[in-house]
């Protein structure tokens, strides 16, 4: 009975403080996610008021969140939107993978840390967080943006990728041979393939087999054809975060209309929750001895997501505005960083790397938010002042040319 009457004020205190925080926010217009990250810190280990029994039930909570930020991100677009995104931006994936996994991978050679390190670092600063992107743009209202399946399809392809990265990384981290490595790989390929075409193919059946004009029975049925999908593409290595998204793409019409008001509000719970824990787990004295080259590759890390997310929209005729409000969306990182991050430490790779990667992403996912509010007034400004200047240098240069054809009549 005690242990019971200590998890509801510890959960009580948490869910009460979320709550004022995302009020304070709101109240000044400010995402509440940097909020939801401090209190974490407050709450975990070496903070101001470490938990005890919620913590295990706040760890579970913050699984359903992420699964519940990409089940509604995907309930926003069709399976045929999905499928020709990535026909058209595949490219930008390759862009996005090379800008922003070579400075983790050139930092880890840098300290010394060796090729497998390498491999991890990189990870870490390639992959955007889905979950906070999806928080982000549905705090600042650009689920219907233009912009919005560009920067859609750049994370579904990291995602995606992660089918192949995780099961490489995790081959190198146990030694494991070629051969079993293969077979890893396979089997993970293999299931989001199924899942994909499961969605693309069947979307219009497993919608119907979900529509109900009872509430209740919706909610239940999404809900848990959800977290099944997405238990069984995690249990296949494949992204639990893919499977929930996937789910959502092969809902439609009105039964995606129906989740989506239904499955806010859980989402909007959960998705707090989720920022509180990713704070937990981190000792604050653990952040400043990797702190300045944590800020070095996350400012670098930063810019290169600016770029890719600008060149991508770019592509796909968005205006300047857009294509800088894409780039600006991309800079957090989140959830996988911090997984790819955790294997290593696990395996007893680089003792500096779990610390390192810890202080990155909570820059990041800190200056995210920021970014993608800021980024795009600020690259406007900057494109004005450009286009200014572009005139003061060439007049002189275009009224010297006409001036030999000027005089010849008079000659």
């Amino acid at each position: 009975m005690h242990t019971s009457a200590v998890f509801l004020i510890e959960f009580g205190a948490i869910i009460l403080s979320l709550g004022l925080l995302g009020r304070l926010a709101g109240r000044f217009s400010f995402s509440p996610i940097p909020l939801y990250l401090l209190a974490g810190l407050a709450f975990g280990k070496g903070g101001l008021l470490p938990l005890g029994t919620s913590e295990e039930f706040v760890a579970i909570g913050a699984e359903i969140g992420v699964v519940l930020l990409l089940l509604m991100l995907g309930l926003e677009y069709t399976a045929s939107d999905l499928v020709s995104n990535l026909k058209t931006q595949y490219p930008a994936g390759l862009v996005d993978a090379a800008l922003n996994a070579l400075p983790g991978a050139a930092m880890a050679l840098l300290l010394g840390w060796g090729p497998v390190a390498a491999v991890v670092l990189a990870g870490v600063t390639w992959i955007s967080s889905s979950g906070v992107i999806a928080k982000v743009l549905g705090d600042l209202g650009r689920l219907g943006n233009r912009e919005t399946p560009v920067i859609l399809s750049i994370l579904v392809l990291e995602d995606l990728s992660m089918a192949v990265y995780l099961p490489i990384i995790t081959a190198l981290l146990a030694g494991a041979g070629l051969a079993s490595g293969s077979v890893t790989l396979a089997i993970a390929l293999g299931a989001a393939a199924l899942v994909l075409v499961v969605a693309v193919r069947y979307g219009r059946l497993i919608s119907r087999f979900v529509s109900s004009d009872d509430p209740e029975k919706l909610l239940l049925v999404v809900l848990g054809l959800t977290l099944l999908v997405a238990g069984l593409a995690q249990q296949l290595q494949v992204s639990a975060a893919v499977g929930a998204f996937l789910v959502g793409i092969a809902l439609s019409g009105e039964v995606a209309e129906g989740a989506h008001n239904l499955l806010s509000p859980l989402r909007d719970l959960f998705a707090a929750v989720f920022f509180v824990f990713f704070g937990l787990h981190t000792d604050p004295a653990s952040i400043p001895p990797v702190l300045l080259p944590a800020l070095a590759l996350a400012l670098v890390t930063a810019v290169t997501k600016i770029a890719t997310g600008y060149w991508a929209a770019g592509r796909a005729g968005i205006s300047t505005k857009g294509r800088w409000r894409a780039g600006g969306a991309l800079v957090a990182r989140g959830e996988f960083s911090i997984v790819i991050a955790g294997l290593a430490v696990t395996a007893g790779i680089e003792p500096s790397l779990g610390p390192l990667a810890t202080a990155y992403v909570l820059i990041l996912v800190v200056l995210g938010p920021l970014t993608a509010r800021f980024t795009e007034p600020l690259g406007t400004r900057l494109t004005a002042v450009v286009r200014r200047r572009r005139p003061a240098v060439t007049p002189p240069e275009a009224e010297a040319a006409p001036e030999p054809a000027g005089r010849a009549p008079g000659a």
